[in-house]
């Protein structure tokens, strides 16, 4: 099974009243200063694929929606149905671009384009090789980044796969997988060519639902995260998946404005800015730190290989710190468990096998941090 990695509940229908309202909740847009990201880039350009339960349309993706593939069982659609919200809620993420007035939700590089691929129709479908087939697929469509918003335990394909992504010059980000279902990272997030990612609560703080690990690279807003869902509705997710959704965004964003640099040195980009958190330097729950948008665009990062350099950047860029009120729950009280196993266990097909070789995550040695 390929599990998910956020619970989630669906909003009201796309009423009015509920698009005007759903920018304003997604109070992870002013904790990393997507205004002043959006002034840099929108991610125009780069096509992030979104291997997960497909992704309906919505409103506040059109156009930001390639047709794509079906992975599954041999399916033969074009990635753009969604029976469980999850999908559409991590393409949302990324690229959703909402309506006129500010209303709808907005993505962290909404005009990056998305390319779906359906994997499984429910959070608990699907397979390690669904997933390697889907890995395979987007490396043929030259897309920019993959964001995994699942894990679990490693296969001889789907770790076949992802060295091909690696060789293909593609980013690759994973989701470290949710508490109490994953106690320790999981594959793929643990492989060494992908950007590893935790979570984050509204005060910055480690949260409580993810997995930690030293393979942990980055963490980012994953709780009380709003985006779209399935219908024209939208959702409310908690989880490390939404993390990821967040960091692929960011991703898309740095190879919009550094088309030329390669997928190592994008990765490189977003550790050496990141806001230090917990003791100091890399520790085993939030990584590097913090993601730090403004920072990954324009902060002078030596590239890799010059450990002793240190990064700087504008005064103007500060340390995230949480934003806006905690949000009115909406719906029954009674939030379904959707998306709650995407990241918890890959049952692959034909067996998995254990994976111990030492990670060579960019470099044994501090990346350079950001002068603050």
């Amino acid at each position: 099974m390929l599990p998910t990695t956020s619970h989630a509940s669906d909003r009201s229908a796309a009423s009015p009243q509920g698009v005007d309202r759903i920018r304003g909740d997604q109070w992870h847009l002013n904790f990393l200063k997507i205004a002043e990201v959006h002034q840099i880039t929108h991610g125009e350009g780069v096509t992030v694929a979104v291997p997960d339960t497909g992704v309906d349309p919505h409103p506040d993706l059109a156009g930001n929606l390639r047709p794509g593939i079906d992975t599954f069982g041999g399916g033969s659609g074009d990635g753009r149905q969604d029976e469980d919200s999850h999908g559409t809620g991590m393409a949302g993420l990324i690229a959703a671009h909402g309506q006129a007035g500010n209303r709808g939700a907005l993505g962290i590089a909404p005009k990056a384009s998305i390319f779906p691929i359906r994997v499984k129709i429910k959070n608990q479908g699907g397979t390690s090789h669904d997933l390697a087939d889907a890995i395979d697929y987007a490396i043929r469509q030259n897309v920019g980044v993959i964001s995994i918003s699942a894990a679990g335990a490693p296969d001889s394909r789907l770790l076949a796969a992802l060295d091909a992504a690696a060789r293909a010059n593609i980013v690759v980000v994973a989701g470290a997988g949710n508490k109490p279902l994953s106690q320790h990272v999981g594959f793929p997030a643990s492989h060494p060519s992908v950007i590893a990612v935790g979570g984050i609560d509204r005060l910055g703080r480690l949260a409580t639902v993810s997995a930690t690990g030293p393979e942990i690279d980055l963490v980012a807003p994953a709780v009380d995260i709003y985006s779209t869902s399935i219908d024209g509705k939208y959702r409310r997710g908690t989880g490390t998946s939404d993390a990821t959704a967040i960091v692929a965004g960011a991703a898309a964003l740095i190879r919009s404005k550094y088309p030329y640099l390669p997928a190592s040195e994008v990765a490189h980009r977003l550790t050496a800015t990141a806001i230090d958190k917990g003791p100091p330097g890399r520790d085993d729950e939030y990584g590097h730190g913090v993601i730090d948008l403004v920072a990954a665009l324009t902060a002078d990062v030596p590239p890799l290989g010059f450990g002793s350099a240190t990064a700087s950047a504008p005064a103007t860029s500060a340390s995230a710190t949480a934003a806006g009120a905690e949000p009115e729950d909406e719906g029954s009280g009674a939030a379904t468990t959707r998306g709650l196993v995407t990241l918890g266990v890959i049952v692959a097909a034909g067996g998995a096998w254990a994976y111990f070789a030492r990670r060579r995550r960019r470099g044994d040695d501090p990346p350079p941090r950001i002068s603050r």
